[in-house]
């Protein structure tokens, strides 16, 4: 019998192995009208590239601290699992000085580059789109990221009882991620395997992140997210919960 996944990353390959095509994140961006879904399987060939690309080109290994400097976005959530993956400390918001790798958003360049050491920056474009120009002291996400691998093996077993994340001051192992994302479900509506949660959330806080990705993960369910729900009225929002076939939010 195998063991119960203890890290994210585990419970990613879990869902691989259990239903590869199911829908896993689905991203609403009404500032552009962008809408993207992935499958469990999409999403973890983004996590493997991802992966070899931290490991391989960035040099990353276990225990390093990347500062993850983006908002609520399916590109966020998949350098989340590339951490697990890894044995990468995901510090979410983090201080960029006192990191080993920073990736950055748009938004977030001028903070970005207190990192002295890799600086990875997306463009958070529809389609994952790239930068027009890149910015200076950065490699471009979506540039280096399509030649990688689609195949991941970290260079040493990660230990689901080392430091995973960090967010809001608050620290957990990948251990700890995992059984506080398992009981999360309930108070977030998410009753076992086909719920899909609709989460506008950011992702500073362990809520967000644990609505927008860890909660579905641990639990056999999806996620839609949809981070500008500011801008998407009552009736706009009852039609996607509708159509998305949403069984419980996160507001």
């Amino acid at each position: 019998m195998n063991a119960a996944p203890r890290t994210p990353a585990a419970l990613l390959n879990a869902a691989l192995a259990a239903d590869p095509g199911r829908p896993l994140v689905t991203f609403y961006d009404d500032s552009t009208g962008e809408r993207v879904e992935l499958s469990v399987a999409t999403f973890s060939n983004w996590v493997a590239k991802t992966a070899n690309l931290l490991q391989g080109d960035l040099g990353a290994e276990p225990g390093d601290r990347l500062a993850l400097l983006l908002p609520a976005h399916w590109q966020s959530a998949v350098w989340l699992l590339a951490c697990s993956a890894v044995g990468v400390v995901a510090d979410v918001g983090g201080d960029a000085g006192a990191a080993d790798v920073v990736v950055s958003g748009p938004e977030s360049l001028d903070a970005a580059r207190a990192c002295s050491g890799e600086r990875v920056a997306l463009a958070l474009r529809p389609l994952g789109g790239r930068f027009p120009q890149v910015p200076s002291g950065f490699v471009d996400y979506a540039v280096e990221v399509p030649g990688q691998g689609d195949r991941f093996a970290p260079f040493a077993p990660v230990d689901p009882d080392t430091l995973a994340l960090v967010v809001a001051g608050a620290e957990w192992t990948g251990a700890e991620v995992v059984e506080k994302a398992a009981g999360d479900a309930e108070g977030l509506g998410l009753v076992g395997p086909g719920s899909r949660l609709l989460s506008g959330l950011p992702y500073g806080s362990w809520r967000g992140l644990s609505a927008g990705l860890y909660a579905p993960l641990a639990t056999g369910g999806s996620v839609v997210l949809c981070p500008r729900l500011d801008q998407v009225g009552e009736e706009a929002l009852a039609k996607r919960i509708e159509a998305e076939r949403v069984t419980a939010t996160a507001r």
